[in-house]
């Protein structure tokens, strides 16, 4: 590299800096700094809230870039110097919206957000159930690697590929969670992602701990996303709503989406699947009943407290529902944004 024949070399060792053969320890100068932020600047991101950045150059980069420049440097000290800039070990985070061909209505978005909150807080007034429910990830069953780290005294051996053809199963985990309440119940399936298995779970809460908790309500608030086995657009779920659950229990549904791509403020993912993540990181589920025994175990400083069952029931995709039967349904669009709210009532024939 040109010109670098001038600079004195430096050699750094934890956190003083030596100049020359005779030179005495002394702190770190601001030379040592200013070439540092010279390597990071082109590779650096940050939060401009926090003031929090990180460098996209690994401290072994950074060493060897400094090390041309005539300074001695390991790369844990490298380490230790970002951290006193303010630099810290990161990862991706999911935030940026993924683009859809059209650019994302805010203001619409705004409007669900601050009617769902309206709902919320009306039914929790009256002590009505207010419901948020989804599907976690699918797992394997068997000895498959588990993101995450415990105390032990060795490693478990895990298969070194997720092969779902060595599985003993897959396990998947669809939760309500009541928001008044700060309870969980999680029903494990062991066949696919239906609405039919979404009704089923809801159906199976509201007897075995629903109506004993709200002996006098005849009306509920879900919350769901606007995708997958309980999306807005699925006739399925609708169906299965009116038919398995508001018919033959007698209550009346009101079902609030999610805008797209906001699932992750849906309650059960922060007040729920997150806990139970938590608590199986780093083992693996072996079994159905290793995978229920850490659901049932999930627990916060708040008093979460998680039910859990298996669903053996076997169930298929691809059902198609015609125009007469959704005709049946006893539907009601809201004014605000429709398609993202509704009501379902019991059949009165």
């Amino acid at each position: 590299m040109a010109g670098l024949s001038c600079w004195p070399r430096i050699h750094l060792s934890g956190e003083c800096v030596v100049q020359g053969a005779d030179a005495q320890p002394q702190k770190k100068t601001p030379e040592i700094s200013l070439r540092l932020a010279e390597i990071t600047k082109h590779h650096t991101a940050g939060d401009p809230v926090s003031g929090c950045r990180w460098s996209l150059k690994s401290t072994y980069a950074i060493a060897r870039e400094l090390k041309r420049m005539l300074i001695d440097v390991s790369a844990a000290t490298v380490g230790r110097l970002l951290k006193a800039e303010n630099y810290s070990l990161r990862k991706n985070r999911k935030s940026l919206e993924t683009p859809t061909g059209k650019p994302p209505d805010r203001k619409r978005r705004n409007r669900q957000f601050l009617y769902i909150a309206k709902q919320r807080c009306h039914y929790e007034q009256r002590e009505l159930p207010v419901i948020s429910l989804d599907t976690k990830n699918r797992e394997l069953i068997g000895q498959f690697y588990q993101d995450g780290r415990i105390w032990s005294q060795e490693s478990t051996p895990v298969f070194d590929h997720d092969f779902p053809s060595v599985a003993k199963g897959i396990g998947i985990p669809h939760g309500i969670y009541d928001t008044i309440r700060n309870e969980g119940f999680v029903s494990v399936g062991i066949s696919k992602d239906t609405a039919q298995f979404a009704v089923d779970n809801l159906r199976a809460w509201w007897l075995q701990i629903g109506q004993s908790a709200y002996p006098n309500a005849t009306e509920i608030l879900l919350l769901a996303d606007c995708g997958g086995s309980n999306g807005y657009r699925t006739r399925l779920w609708k169906q299965q709503l009116q038919e398995q659950f508001c018919n033959p229990l007698g209550l009346t549904v009101r079902v609030c989406h999610y805008p797209p791509g906001a699932s992750k403020w849906n309650p059960i993912e922060h007040r729920l699947f997150g806990f139970i993540s938590r608590n199986w990181a780093g083992v693996p589920l072996d079994s159905y009943q290793t995978m229920l025994n850490f659901i049932r175990t999930t627990s916060t400083q708040t008093g979460l407290n998680v039910h859990a069952r298996l669903n053996r029931k076997q169930y298929q995709r691809g059902i198609q529902v015609c125009q007469e039967q959704m005709d049946r349904i006893q539907l009601t669009s809201h004014t605000a944004n429709p398609d993202w709210n509704y009501s379902i009532a019991p059949a009165t024939w």
